[in-house]
């Protein structure tokens, strides 16, 4: 195990051979990453008072911070950081704690704190605030701090989430398969 990918109480982050995890991340605890996820450089990723889920084919782009929330009388099951599928995170966005549907973009820069809920097929802008306990629903795009909702998406908007999350498919392909040309004979 590198020093990026580390077990906190026992536990390791759980992920097959589909996924690429660049070297320059660090991601502890409770992480579970399913098929063809991607975590890009500078990601920081703790989970340790709680579990972080990716799920298939989402990415995770650099400088992004994921957290959690620690389980307590008040809240039980705290607050895991739940990603679906096909969900597209852009640089420095910063998710804590929330509930992020299939099929998303969020932003550059965007924050998603304690509680937040993204329904599926839901494009939040760059820079946007989601505050705790708001649920963004589907079908639309959000921006603003707070995030407001601003307009139904577009047909081709739809289409563009699943094929935003195929593009970092094909990339961490690429460098999976960089990299294992690159291993010492």
């Amino acid at each position: 195990m590198t020093n990026s990918i580390r077990s906190y109480k026992g536990i390791s982050p759980q992920f097959d051979n589909s996924v690429y995890i660049d070297e320059a991340c660090v991601l502890v605890g409770d992480i579970s990453l399913e098929s063809d996820a991607s975590i890009w450089p500078l990601v920081a990723a703790r989970g340790d008072v709680n579990q972080i889920k990716i799920g298939k084919r989402s990415n995770v782009q650099d400088g992004t911070v994921l957290h959690v929330t620690r389980k307590s009388p008040a809240r039980p099951e705290g607050h895991p950081l739940l990603i679906g599928d096909d969900v597209t995170i852009g640089h420095k966005a910063m998710l804590h704690g929330c509930t992020i549907g299939n099929r998303i973009l969020v932003g550059m820069g965007a924050i998603i704190l304690d509680g937040a809920i993204l329904e599926d097929d839901v494009i939040l802008g760059a820079g946007s605030l989601v505050p705790p306990g708001k649920v963004l629903q589907s079908g639309y795009l959000y921006v603003g701090s707070p995030a407001k909702q601003i307009r139904k998406l577009t047909e081709a908007e739809l289409a563009f989430l699943p094929q935003s999350a195929d593009n970092y498919v094909r990339l961490k392909n690429e460098y999976l398969e960089e990299t294992l040309q690159n291993l010492p004979t």
